[in-house]
């Protein structure tokens, strides 16, 4: 199968390309940059300079493909403030290459699950996010996957967990690191019981390629651990770096945390029972925490906190 994958060369994207090239799948990668670029063509995959604005560029890309596998998203005009546009934009994006796919073939995006649970019951595939929801800010880009299925194709939206673990993360485990090393503490907001799910990075690329091959249309779940509280992930990253661990008071988690606060303050628990029993995933990797006392967060690397 011809796969195109946009973010190719990212965290996510730099382990989905090599799930599907050992599968026997011909690659081709977005890359925006030269060092994009040449990080795509290591991996043994084709590298199509371009940006995920560049419609002509993903048409003709799409055109050529057998399957798409979205992992990019303008997260410059998000980090502006200028989400709307950010959502818009990538509406543009996911229409301009669905348009150009073939009956029947697959299209996968990345979404979250960052404020999906209600009332701390685990959210299943079959919910969606309340108005107020972080995640809630994207649910026009699921939408518009999910309606390519209108054209007679087979549309897959995979829900991540905030934490996609592993070698390399430079996600929210990292920043939490960072955070911990500057104000000289390891916090965690209120009592500390919100949870966060969890996956390892290599466990999100099987499930790609399993979506890929032959899933039904709708969402899926990459969740490996169901939620673990926010105080033991803090507890954790101060035994390492030697700091104390103390809660921060809700009222000051956005000031403390900065742009990550909006992700601590919900109880997010994320079910994949659905997930696993259509699929026939199965995560293998290492939990988070296990991930975390293996001690490559802490230590000088891409993923180095410090």
């Amino acid at each position: 199968m011809r796969v195109f994958i946009t973010g190719a060369s990212g965290w996510v994207g730099s382990a989905v390309v090599p799930e599907f090239l050992a599968a026997g799948h011909e690659v081709t990668g977005l890359a925006r940059s030269r060092a994009s670029a040449d990080a795509v063509t290591a991996a043994g995959a084709t590298a199509v300079r371009g940006s995920i604005t560049d419609l002509d560029v993903l048409r003709a890309a799409a055109a050529a493909a057998d399957a798409v596998v979205h992992l990019a998203f303008p997260v410059d005009l998000a980090h502006d403030g200028r989400m709307d546009d950010a959502v818009a934009a990538d509406i543009a994006t996911i229409e301009a290459m669905g348009e150009m796919l073939a009956p029947g073939s697959a299209f996968a995006i990345a979404s979250g699950t960052a404020g999906l649970a209600h009332d701390g019951v685990p959210a299943t595939e079959r919910d969606r996010p309340s108005p107020g929801a972080v995640i809630a800010t994207r649910q026009p880009s699921d939408d518009a996957a999910l309606a390519l299925a209108d054209r007679g194709l087979r549309p897959l939206v995979l829900r991540l967990a905030p934490s996609n673990h592993g070698a390399g993360d430079n996600g929210f485990v990292p920043a939490l690191i960072r955070i911990a090393r500057s104000t000289g503490f390891s916090g965690y907001p209120g009592d500390g019981s919100a949870r966060w799910s969890a996956v390892h990075v290599r466990d999100t690329a099987r499930l790609f390629r399993l979506a890929i091959e032959g899933t039904p249309s709708g969402y899926l779940h990459a969740v490996a651990e169901e939620g673990i509280a926010l105080r033991e992930i803090a507890e954790s990253i101060g035994g390492h770096l030697g700091l104390p661990v103390r809660a921060v008071p809700m009222e000051q988690v956005d000031e403390h945390f900065g742009f990550l606060g909006m992700f601590l303050k919900p109880d997010t628990p994320v079910s994949s029972a659905f997930t696993r029993q259509v699929t026939g995933w199965r995560p293998a990797g290492p939990g988070l925490l296990e991930d975390l006392s293996t001690g490559h967060y802490f230590t000088p690397g891409p993923n180095s906190a410090g």
